[in-house]
């Protein structure tokens, strides 16, 4: 009785899912070259850019080589205090500091890379990372400056298959709302959302709400606004990284293709009727006018009339 229940509990161990990491048997350590991109443009992204105060840019970026045991942040998840202060004001040392204390305390993370912050929307910043098969995950973050508390990032990406290292990975990147400020805007000014809500990607139908800056209704999805690629270094004969030329080119290939993005003008609803002016005994006229909320781009449709003029009985007459 005792051998077979002792034989039915590793039947059922045998049986259970493996973790990712565990399977993994490539070399022991790998490096990567990481670029990424800025795609933010005015043509891309035509609603509410911002030209000044400050003009659309890139914080530094922050990234972390770990296990499955640590996420820096998660989509439908509450962000942590270091990812709120990173996603609303680009402070890094809350994160560093938990992700370190998830290191020391879980053996979870590898390691911690960082690249330098970007000055405009379009553009590149790289840096190098190193995996090895006990911590072949990479997540990183990077701040959408100005915001309320948007970013981009990826979360877990696994650069090991199974006994060898992916030699290169392009990913698109799309908006995230950190869920701790409730603005709508680039230039919203802090408001806390309370409670916190979770991270959620930003669509150009969600949050529905026309003040959103990233609103396109009649876009399906939203371009594109970052792309990030990993292309794995050669090394020596000593294992010592050999340097690749030519890697932070390779991030901007398909900027070209990037299309543009119209947006059709928007108009406020038309003001009350001015009064009917005339001569008595003979129809008069009235006017009423409205103003232009959003100026049209990228072959948008263009602002219909702002006045409008109707005949009527002109007013004061006996």
């Amino acid at each position: 009785m005792i051998t077979t229940l002792l034989l039915t509990l590793l039947s059922c161990v045998t049986s259970l899912p493996l973790d990712d990491n565990s399977v993994c048997t490539a070399e022991e350590l790998a490096a990567y070259h990481i670029v990424f991109s800025g795609k933010w443009s005015h043509v891309a992204f035509p609603k509410q850019y911002p030209l000044y105060r400050p003009p659309a840019q890139w914080s530094s970026l922050l990234g972390v080589t770990h296990n499955s045991d640590y996420n820096i942040w998660k989509a439908n998840e509450y962000a942590s205090n270091g990812m709120r202060d990173f996603a609303e004001r680009g402070e890094p040392w809350t994160l560093m500091k938990e992700i370190e204390a998830a290191g020391e305390k879980i053996q979870s993370v590898h390691g911690i890379f960082s690249a330098p912050a970007i000055s405009t929307g379009t553009g590149q910043t790289s840096t190098d990372l190193e995996v090895d098969s006990g911590h072949p995950l990479v997540s990183l973050v990077v701040r959408i400056v100005p915001s309320p508390d948007w970013f981009v990032g990826v979360d877990s990406l696994n650069l090991c298959e199974k006994d060898h290292w992916k030699q290169q990975i392009s990913l698109e990147l799309f908006p995230y709302d950190a869920g701790t400020d409730s603005g709508f805007t680039f230039s919203s000014p802090n408001f806390a959302t309370i409670p916190q809500d979770t991270i959620s990607e930003i669509t150009s139908s969600s949050p529905s709400h026309p003040a959103n800056s990233f609103y396109y209704p009649k876009l399906k999805n939203l371009p594109p606004i970052a792309r990030v690629m990993l292309v794995k270094l050669k090394r020596s004969r000593l294992g010592f990284p050999i340097p690749q030329t030519n890697v932070t080119t390779i991030g901007n290939e398909i900027d070209d293709s990037v299309s543009e993005t119209p947006l059709d003008c928007e108009t406020s609803f038309w003001s009350s009727w001015g009064l009917c002016k005339g001569t008595c005994g003979h129809l008069g006229s009235k006017k009423r006018t409205r103003y232009v909320l959003l100026q049209p781009a990228n072959n948008g449709t263009p602002c219909p009339n702002l006045n409008e003029e109707a005949e009527c009985e002109p007013d004061n007459c006996v």
